[in-house]
């Protein structure tokens, strides 16, 4: 089992700070990373935590999923790997693919 722990439905008011001092209940924190949003700044409402060890990660989540903080039930568990995203392509080789309505008439 990793280390690295998924801690979602957090509230918005919530810190790395808080998140850090209540993970720290279950052992050795090494990182706290809250997601924001890259526009506004603001918090998306999960985060990552990665603590010391494998039985301390699982302390935690033994601890803290489903555990109510800021009026918030969590959902702690391991964190999974970040999977590749469609989307933008950098290399621009292939044929370039049209948006919208395709059989509208262009003057």
């Amino acid at each position: 089992m990793d280390t690295k722990l998924y801690v979602g439905n957090l509230s918005f008011e919530t810190t790395e700070q808080g998140l850090r001092e209540l993970f720290m209940q279950a052992g050795n924190v090494v990182s706290v990373a809250l997601i924001k949003d890259r526009d506004s700044g603001r918090s998306k409402g999960f985060g990552f935590v990665e603590m010391g060890s494998q039985s301390e990660a699982q302390k935690a989540i033994s601890m803290f999923n489903s555990y109510t903080l800021n009026d918030r039930q969590l959902t702690v568990n391991v964190a999974r790997p970040r999977e590749e995203r469609g989307g933008f392509r950098q290399d621009r080789g292939g044929p370039r693919q049209q948006r919208g309505n395709n059989n509208r008439r262009r003057y």
